[in-house]
């Protein structure tokens, strides 16, 4: 049995290749999603990744949550945090509940999963940290202040735990992927995507799932252990840090 990774929105989308791959790479891999059970269970079947359902957004959930996968499984080594919402409106029209919804998932999400495994972490000297922030924590997006400001957040959170992190052998990082080809950015008008999408991206091309999945693999590894406070942008140049 390889090492242990949970990774939280783990059963859709970007999660979904993330799981798939870590599991590919030898790992032993805890999917944790937050309320889409049909989608769960036929991404247990397909794969064989268990699930493993709460919300990101409520720190005791997690507690537990974190519990329950290492009694299945034994500790966890590598977090990837990629869980998250959006509640898009122009600042204007944006309501306190949106605002806090984003924030309670894509910003503290990350504080209530990693908490619980800090310790386990630090105590074993060796952990990975891998936060799935955006394109629009970097450059910020009309229509999405709570989300570009959650996201932007993740990034502050991963240098400073970093820092924290280094000496007991954790590294944590951040990857900030732009468009990449889910079945939600799919679903976007063709003509949308033709006109005004892509060819913001100098690459001329939505990115796919699983070229973000192999950067997870490459940080979650002993190769990477160099490599700690970075992040990796993956938007086929269409915002350059």
């Amino acid at each position: 049995m390889g090492r242990v990774a949970l990774v939280t929105g783990g059963s859709r989308g970007i999660g979904a290749a993330i799981s798939v791959a870590l599991k590919a790479a030898g790992y032993t891999v805890a999917a944790n999603y937050a309320g889409n059970d049909e989608a769960a269970a036929a991404f247990t079947k397909d794969t064989g990744i268990q699930t493993y359902k709460w919300s990101v957004a409520d720190y005791d959930a997690c507690v537990a949550g974190a519990k329950t996968v290492e009694a299945d499984h034994g500790p966890v080594e590598v977090l990837v945090n990629n869980a998250g919402i959006t509640r898009d409106a122009m600042f204007h029209k944006m309501t306190p509940q949106m605002w806090k919804e984003v924030i309670d998932t894509n910003l503290s999400g990350l504080f209530n999963m990693t908490h619980p495994l800090w310790s386990g972490m630090r105590d074993r000297k060796f952990g990975r940290v891998i936060n799935i922030s955006s394109i629009n924590g970097q450059k910020g997006q009309a229509g999405q202040a709570n989300y570009s400001a959650a996201k932007s957040g993740d990034l502050g959170f991963t240098k400073a735990l970093a820092q924290e992190g280094a000496r007991a052998g954790i590294t944590v990082n951040a990857i900030c992927p732009g468009y990449i080809g889910t079945e939600m950015v799919r679903a976007i008008d063709e003509k949308v995507l033709a006109e005004r999408i892509i060819p913001q991206i100098p690459v001329g091309r939505l990115g796919e799932p699983d070229e973000v999945a192999r950067i997870v693999v490459f940080l979650a590894s002993d190769d990477a252990g160099f490599i700690t406070g970075s992040t990796i942008s993956a938007n086929g140049g269409q915002f350059v840090v």
